[in-house]
């Protein structure tokens, strides 16, 4: 039998004939030609069986045909997830630099100490404060009644404290969530 006609007899293509002529798979008469049926046999014997399903246009996949550990599908897959791995990883990467994305721990971090600031501002105004409305407080009162009035700048101090911690309390209790 002819190159082409083996390849035309074994579903394969003339230029992996050829191949297999070269590697020693086929089994050849005296003139030259292929014997098909000792042909098919080696070839049968000496490649993997995956690589025989593919090179006819199939897949060793689903298709009841186990593979064994120098299965090239598992490199294919492998090398098509490591290809994915490192795209996904060139894109962080990329977000990082334009500043799409941020590092975690470092959000957190800011998060915290803007929440501590913002506690502490509130915890010390009610100090800041009392004094000026106090002032404030006993001024419109002297003026709507007409008679002087007092208000204590150490007592609108602790209310307001009182209520500015219960509030603070209050806020205590909000997480944020970064996921």
């Amino acid at each position: 039998m002819s190159e082409r006609a083996y390849a035309a007899h074994s579903g394969l293509s003339r230029g992996a004939v050829q191949k297999a002529r070269k590697n020693g798979r086929l089994v050849l008469f005296a003139d030259g030609s292929i014997n098909a049926v000792a042909s098919d046999a080696r070839r049968g014997a000496m490649t993997d069986p995956d690589q025989q399903m593919r090179s006819r246009g199939g897949s060793s996949v689903g298709e009841g045909v186990a593979s064994g550990p120098g299965d090239s599908t598992s490199y294919l897959k492998a090398r098509t997830a490591l290809t994915v791995y490192q795209a996904q990883e060139r894109q962080l990467s990329l977000q990082k630099k334009k500043g799409v994305l941020v590092d975690r721990a470092r959000a957190e971090t800011l998060v915290f100490r803007l929440a501590r600031q913002e506690r502490d501002v509130w915890v010390t105004w009610p100090t800041r404060v009392a004094a000026l409305m106090a002032a404030q407080l006993s001024a419109e009162m002297e003026k709507a009644s007409g008679t002087p009035v007092t208000i204590e700048t150490a007592i609108l101090q602790r209310v307001l404290e009182t209520h500015v911690r219960e509030q603070l309390g209050a806020l205590a209790d909000l997480r944020v969530s970064l996921e």
